[in-house]
C-alpha cells in the first residue's frame, strides 16, 4: 500500500468533487451529503477544512477565487490541480485493484467466541443477524431514494455494501442453523467446556502426527 501525503478518505471525496467543478468547502459537504456519502464517512465541517488545508499544502488543490460579501466570512473556492488529478486517479486505481487486510471487529470476536458457549453464541448471532437485516433494509431504502436523482455511477459503493451485508447475513444464518440443529462439529465438547471449564483437547495438527508411514 502506497504511503500518501493525505491519507484521510475524506480527501478522496474532496478531490473527486472538485474534479467536477471548483467549489467552496461547504458546497463540497453539501454535494457529498446529497449523494449519501455520510454512510461511507463522517462529514464534519471542521475535519473537512483540515483535509482541504492538507490537500492545498501538498499542491493537490489550489484557490480558484476568494472574496467576501458584506459581514459574511471570506469565501474561498478551490479547484483541483494537475497533481491532484494524478493523485486521485492513482488512489482510486489502488483502492479498486488491490485488496488490503483491514481490522474486522466481528472476525476478532469470532476468533474467541468459544468462550461464551454455544447457546449464548447462537443468541448473539441472532442479535447480529437482526441488526444486519434492519441496517441492510435501511441502506437499500436510502440507495433507492438517492437513485431517484443521483446517477448510478455515484452509488455503486452502496450496491457493494448491500451485497457484502447480504453475504454476511447468509453466512450467519448458516452458522446459526448448525448451532441450533446440533450439526456443528464438536458441539458436545463445547458444551462440556462451558459447564466444567475444561477446554477440549486440541486436535493434533500435521506436524504433531509425525511423518506418514513408509510404503
Amino acid at each position: 500500500m502506497k504511503r500518501r501525503k493525505v491519507s484521510n478518505l475524506l480527501g478522496l471525496a474532496v478531490l473527486s468533487s472538485l474534479m467536477e467543478r471548483p467549489m467552496h468547502p461547504y458546497e463540497v459537504a453539501s454535494v457529498l451529503r446529497a449523494r449519501g456519502k455520510e454512510a461511507d464517512m463522517e462529514i464534519k465541517i471542521g475535519s473537512l477544512y483540515t483535509v482541504v488545508g492538507n490537500l492545498a499544502r501538498h499542491g493537490f488543490i489550489e484557490v480558484a477565487e476568494s472574496g467576501r460579501e458584506g459581514a459574511l466570512p471570506e469565501r474561498t473556492v478551490y479547484r483541483i490541480t494537475d497533481a491532484g488529478r494524478e493523485e486521485l486517479l492513482d488512489w482510486v486505481r489502488e483502492l479498486i485493484s488491490t485488496p488490503q487486510a483491514e481490522p474486522r471487529r466481528f472476525k476478532a470476536g469470532l476468533s474467541v467466541f468459544a468462550v461464551v458457549g454455544p447457546d449464548q453464541a447462537a443468541a448473539l448471532l441472532r442479535e447480529r443477524l437482526a441488526a444486519l437485516e434492519q441496517g441492510t433494509e435501511a441502506l437499500r431504502a436510502a440507495a433507492a431514494e438517492h437513485a431517484a436523482f443521483v446517477p448510478r455511477l455515484f452509488l455503486v459503493e452502496d450496491e457493494y455494501e448491500i451485497a457484502m451485508r447480504e453475504a454476511e447475513q447468509a453466512w450467519v444464518r448458516a452458522l446459526l442453523e448448525e448451532l441450533t440443529s446440533g450439526s456443528f462439529p464438536g458441539l458436545a465438547e463445547w458444551r462440556a467446556w462451558e459447564t466444567t471449564g475444561q477446554a477440549p483437547a486440541a486436535t493434533p495438527g500435521p506436524k504433531d502426527r509425525g511423518a506418514p508411514p513408509a510404503n
